[in-house]
């Protein structure tokens, strides 16, 4: 059997025996290379050495696809809008309002996996997927005003998360539930109308989107991998460990819906 590399740097002359010096400097290689990758799991929640050793590709932010739904989100909500603005009974008011809740919960879904692997920063306002860091709250905010609703993304992400989810929705939209059970939140959550949900924790804000099979939370998260990640139930560690959990439907509000065709002007809850 030919020697490895290892086995040939490791043996001397002296009748094939390995000096004591190397085997210890050899075994120290290799606990400090294993320390580092534990810690670099940990750091990381398992999620990237889970993803390479399957050998799939970390998420890329993908600005390109970003703007081109943008833009077909806009020439929906033109369309809809003048319908809108024309219909005649409450009945023709109702079937748009319905498509505009159809066209945003399939769009701004795949909108917020264009910022998937965008990094993160407490202070950070990117614009884009992947032109630089963004924070939790502005990454919501960004979201909702490329969706096309007219509001200030500066002012709406620097406010508390309860007050960026009554920007949108009036008080009794918004549930409150403080030191819920995990799990059995979690199944409270994965048994409401399939859409999208704005929710706001002790010190975080994001989005939950309800697949009707479960349920993925998306945000800007300031721990490990740092940056915009869509996590199921058991990844969410942000939702997990928050005592303060503020959950509204965004997509099924029909304040929400009216103000998107109308293209209404949002004011700030400050």
């Amino acid at each position: 059997m030919g020697l490895s590399a290892i086995d040939e740097w490791a043996i001397v002359s002296d009748g094939g025996q390995v000096k004591p010096v190397l085997k210890i400097l050899f075994g120290a290689i290799l606990f400090c290379g294993f320390a580092w990758l534990g810690w670099w799991i940990w750091q990381g929640d398992g999620e990237t050495f889970s993803v390479m050793i399957r050998g799939e590709k970390l998420p890329e932010p993908d600005p390109a696809r970003y703007e081109v739904l943008v833009s077909e989100l806009e020439r929906w909500q033109q369309e809809l809008g003048a319908r809108y603005q024309s219909a005649a009974t409450d009945r023709e008011r109702e079937a748009i309002e319905h498509d505009a809740r159809v066209i945003l919960e399939l769009v701004m879904p795949e909108m917020m996996y264009c910022w998937l692997g965008t990094g993160y920063d407490f202070n950070g306002t990117a614009e884009k997927p992947g032109e630089g860091p963004v924070a939790c709250g502005y990454f919501v905010s960004t979201v909702i005003r490329d969706a096309g609703f007219k509001v200030n993304r500066y002012k709406l992400a620097q406010q508390p998360s309860g007050n960026i989810m009554r920007t949108f929705l009036p008080k009794a939209a918004c549930q409150l539930k403080v030191g819920a059970d995990y799990d059995s939140y979690v199944d409270w959550l994965e048994g409401m109308r399939p859409g999208i949900y704005l929710i706001g924790l002790d010190t975080h804000v994001g989005f939950i989107i309800n697949e009707g099979s479960g349920i993925k939370f998306i945000h800007s998260s300031g721990s490990g991998p740092y940056g915009v990640v869509a996590q199921k139930r058991e990844k969410a560690t942000a939702l997990k460990v928050s005592n303060w959990r503020m959950i509204g439907s965004f997509s099924s509000d029909a304040g929400v819906i009216r103000t998107w065709l109308r293209r209404e002007t949002v004011k700030v809850k400050n």
